[in-house]
């Protein structure tokens, strides 16, 4: 079923910066750090070591859908002191990715209805000037680039579940002016994980790509590889059916020059470059079954041939 998403507008203060130096966030330690969205509260940080881990099966594995509900009566979204949340724009189908061009436009991947949305609004508002559907008749797209980096990309990039293609751009564009291009026609087999998120390195000479595993913890994958897989592929990378997957690729702008960058990485998503570094970092989907809280999601660098 397809149900209406709102995407809520964060407008950030300066002043925030300094109320957050003044007032120290709380930090939850030990058994305290577990918890759930009912206890969690603006600027409350949790730290969990492995000692703080529960043993496997300690618990069921809990597994809830998002559903969408009408909010009750004089509710409203708690935020850090002097930041405000609104609605910035609502029914939309499944969105599921936002990446913001160098113009201030906001791109937004709607994955079931196989579209990017365009949202422009004039920079401190929070109500959108225009709304428009940029590109169409995709394969649930999920991660958006701009190429080159800079402030004058010539074109967008976006990531289907088995193909990565592209669209000429300029700024300031509402629509597609040209029909998608192909640049890599296959990423992986189908099932499992369908999210491809995909950002380029701070030169624009190398597109990372990132492709989830296709199964939880590659239970029917053979045990042995075939042949000379080891000698051929990079350290972790798997075989059969999970070849090429739980894996960070790394191609040129064009798509070529395919390669395996990182290995072992369940589902990497939200890609980014760290401002400093221009490392590529991801936030990583765990394996389920074990548990609540075990093992835990993480956030993490992705280092070549790690």
């Amino acid at each position: 079923m397809r149900t209406p998403v709102t995407i809520a507008a964060i407008a950030l203060s300066l002043v925030a910066a300094a109320t957050l130096a003044a007032d120290p966030p709380k930090i939850l330690t030990g058994a305290d750090a577990f918890g759930d969205w009912h206890a969690d509260t603006p600027g409350t940080l949790r730290k969990i070591t492995v000692a703080d881990l529960p043993a496997p099966f300690a618990t069921g594995s809990a597994r809830e859908s998002a559903r969408v509900v009408a909010p009750p009566r004089g509710a409203h979204l708690a935020t850090l002191p002097r930041f405000s949340a609104a609605v910035f724009a609502d029914h939309l189908d499944h969105p599921r990715q936002i990446r913001v061009a160098p113009n201030g436009d906001i791109f937004v991947a709607e994955s079931r209805a196989d579209r990017i949305r365009l949202l422009r609004a004039p920079e401190g508002a929070g109500k959108l000037a225009q709304n428009e559907v940029f590109a169409t008749k995709l394969d649930s797209p999920f991660g958006i680039a701009f190429w080159p980096p800079g402030s004058d990309p010539r074109y967008v990039y976006v990531a289907n579940t088995t193909s990565i293609v592209r669209f000429p751009y300029k700024s300031g564009d509402l629509k597609a002016s040209g029909p998608a291009e192909t640049i890599v026609s296959e990423l992986a087999q189908s099932g499992g994980h369908w999210t491809r998120d995909i950002v380029f390195s701070s030169d624009g000479k190398t597109m990372f790509v990132s492709v989830g595993s296709g199964s939880n913890d590659a239970e029917g994958m053979p045990r042995n590889p075939p042949g000379d897989w080891v000698a051929s592929h990079p350290l972790g990378a798997a075989w059969d059916s999970e070849a090429g997957r739980a894996d960070v690729l790394a191609f040129d702008p064009e798509g070529k020059n395919r390669r395996i960058y990182a290995t072992g990485l369940r589902n990497c998503v939200s890609l980014a470059l760290a401002p400093k570094t221009g490392e590529p970092w991801c936030a990583v989907n765990e394996r389920d079954g074990l548990g609540d809280n075990l093992p835990p999601d993480y956030l993490t660098r992705v280092r070549q041939g790690g």
